[in-house]
C-alpha cells in the first residue's frame, strides 16, 4: 500500500452530538479537570473544539519508525468464522511497545519533555502502557517509572524484563512504596486503579516528576487518531467498505483511535457513520452493565471526579485475563457517545476472545494480545449471526491493538483447558456504584446498564 503516514492528529470534539459533561472536583461542582503537571498543549487538546492537530517533528519522526502500520482483508479468519461479509484488520503491534500504546507515549513524552519535566511515572495493567512509555522516555531522555499491576507483572515478568531494558524502574503494586498501597483491601492486586493512584501520588510528591497515563484522556485518544485516518485510506485504496468499526475498550484509546475518525468523516460530509462497536471484558463491563456516573479515575480519589460509564472505582476486578481490560471506567468522550447512541457496546468472555485469538493464529498468521482478542470475538460475531441486535451486512474492520507474545501463559490457560470467567453480580455491582453522582441536572437514582 503506498498510505502516507498523516501529518495532523484529528479530533472528534466538534461532531459530538452533545457537549461533554464537566468535571467535578471531589468537594464541589466546577472543578477544571486539568491537573497541575499536565503540559499546556494537553490541556488545549483535551478541551478546544478544533478539528486538526499538527503532529510535532519529532514526533513524526518516531511514528516513521513503525507508521504507516499496515492493514489487509482477513480472508483466512473470514474462513474459520464462516463470515458472511468482508474482515478488514489494522494491525498495531508492529512496534518496541508490542501495541497501539506508543502512538500517544511518544506524543506525551515529547509534551512533556518540552514542559521541563525529568521523569514520567505512570501505572500500568497488562504492561503494553508501561512498555510504550518506557521506550517513548528512552527516546526522548527522560527517566520512566512504572507501577504495574501485581497480578499482570507475576503472570509476564518479561514485560518488567522489557522495561527495564528500556531504563524504566518497575514496582509492582501494591508496592508499599506509598500510602495509598498501604490502604489496600484483600485482592486489590488486580487493582488498575491502585496503580495508578500509586502513580499520582509518587508523582505528586517528588519534584521533577509527573504523572502520565495512556488510554482514557481525551488527548490520548486524539493521539490515537493515527490509526482510524490511516485506515480510511487504507480502505479506500483497495476500494473496500464497512459499516462496523470495532475495538476493544479498557479506558478507550484503540477503540477510540480507530473509531472516532470514521465519526468525525461522516458528520463532517454528511455521512451516514459507521456502526462503532466497542467490545469491553465481561469482567468488566462498564458499557454494557455500568452506569453514567461521576466516578474517579484512580484510588487516591485526589483528582477530579469524571462522567463515565463505570461499575465503581472500588470494585474489585476478578484476577482474571481480562487484561489491560480491567480498569472500572470508559474514557469521558467514550462514555458521552455511549450515552448519546453514537456507539455501542457488548461483553465478551475470556474464553471467547482467546479462541479468537487462537483462530487468528491459525488463519492469519498473527498472535493478538488478549485484550485484541475481546475485539476479534465481537467481529466475528457481527461478521456472522450478529451480537446484542446488532450485525453487519457490508463489513467489518477491526483493531488489532497488539501481539500477544508477552502474553502467552494466557493462551497456555486456553490450550490446558485451565481458563476462568468471574462476571460481577447485579447485587455486586449495585453495592460498587452506590455512592455515586448520576450523570445530569435532576438525574434520577442510578440505574446499572442504564442509558439513552
Amino acid at each position: 500500500m503506498t498510505v502516507e503516514l498523516p501529518t495532523s492528529w484529528r479530533s472528534t470534539l466538534p461532531y459530538l452530538s452533545e457537549p461533554m459533561p464537566p468535571d467535578l472536583t471531589p468537594e464541589s461542582a466546577g472543578g477544571t479537570g486539568v491537573g497541575v503537571n499536565l503540559p499546556m498543549e494537553l490541556v488545549r487538546q483535551s478541551v478546544l473544539e478544533r478539528e486538526y492537530w499538527q503532529i510535532p517533528a519529532e514526533v513524526l519522526d518516531a511514528y516513521r519508525q513503525f507508521r504507516p502500520t499496515p492493514m489487509w482483508r482477513a480472508t483466512g479468519f473470514e474462513r474459520a468464522i464462516g463470515a458472511r461479509v468482508p474482515v478488514y484488520m489494522k494491525y498495531e503491534g508492529g512496534n518496541i511497545s508490542g501495541s497501539h500504546k506508543l502512538n500517544t507515549a511518544l506524543a506525551q513524552a515529547y509534551y512533556y519533555k518540552k514542559a521541563g519535566v525529568k521523569e514520567l511515572v505512570t501505572g500500568t495493567g497488562a504492561g503494553q502502557w508501561g512498555t510504550a512509555m518506557a521506550a517513548a522516555c528512552a527516546l526522548f531522555g527522560l527517566r520512566c517509572r512504572v507501577f504495574m499491576v501485581e497480578s499482570s507483572l507475576r503472570r509476564k515478568p518479561y514485560r518488567g524484563v522489557l522495561m527495564r531494558m528500556l531504563g524504566a524502574e518497575i514496582h509492582s503494586s501494591p508496592s508499599g512504596l506509598t500510602n495509598v498501597s498501604g490502604k489496600r483491601a484483600d485482592g486489590v492486586g488486580n487493582s488498575l486503579a491502585l496503580a495508578i493512584g500509586e502513580a499520582v501520588e509518587y508523582a505528586t510528591t517528588h519534584d521533577g516528576v509527573a504523572f502520565c497515563i495512556g488510554s482514557g484522556e481525551t488527548y490520548s485518544i486524539l493521539h490515537q487518531s493515527v490509526i482510524g485516518i490511516e485506515s480510511q485510506a487504507q480502505l479506500a485504496e483497495l476500494d473496500a467498505q464497512v459499516d462496523t468499526v470495532v475495538g476493544a475498550v479498557g479506558a478507550g484509546s484503540n477503540f477510540g483511535g480507530i473509531a472516532l475518525p470514521f465519526h468525525a468523516e461522516a458528520r463532517a460530509t454528511g455521512a451516514q457513520p459507521p456502526m462503532l462497536v466497542a467490545a469491553e471484558s465481561s469482567t468488566a463491563p462498564k458499557l454494557t452493565r455500568g452506569v453514567y456516573a461521576y466516578d474517579k479515575t484512580d484510588a487516591t480519589g485526589s483528582g477530579p471526579l469524571e462522567a463515565m460509564y463505570t461499575i465503581g472505582s472500588d470494585y474489585p476486578i476478578p484476577d482474571a485475563h481480562s487484561a489491560g481490560l480491567r480498569f472500572h471506567g470508559a474514557a469521558k468522550i467514550i462514555s458521552a457517545m455511549r450515552h448519546t447512541g453514537d456507539l455501542a457496546a457488548t461483553a465478551v468472555t475470556q474464553q471467547e476472545a482467546l479462541d479468537a485469538g487462537r483462530l487468528l493464529t491459525r488463519h492469519e498468521a498473527v498472535l493478538p494480545a488478549p485484550e485484541s482478542g475481546h475485539a476479534l470475538a465481537a467481529a466475528a460475531k457481527l461478521a456472522t449471526s450478529g451480537a446484542d441486535g446488532m450485525r453487519s451486512e457490508r463489513g467489518v474492520l477491526v483493531c488489532v491493538s497488539g501481539h500477544g507474545y508477552l502474553d502467552l501463559a494466557a493462551y497456555e490457560q486456553l490450550l490446558n483447558e485451565e481458563l476462568g470467567d468471574e462476571a460481577p453480580s447485579e447485587q455486586a455491582l449495585l453495592s460498587a456504584v452506590s455512592g455515586l453522582k448520576p450523570v445530569g441536572q435532576g438525574a434520577g437514582p442510578l440505574l446499572v446498564g442504564g442509558r439513552r
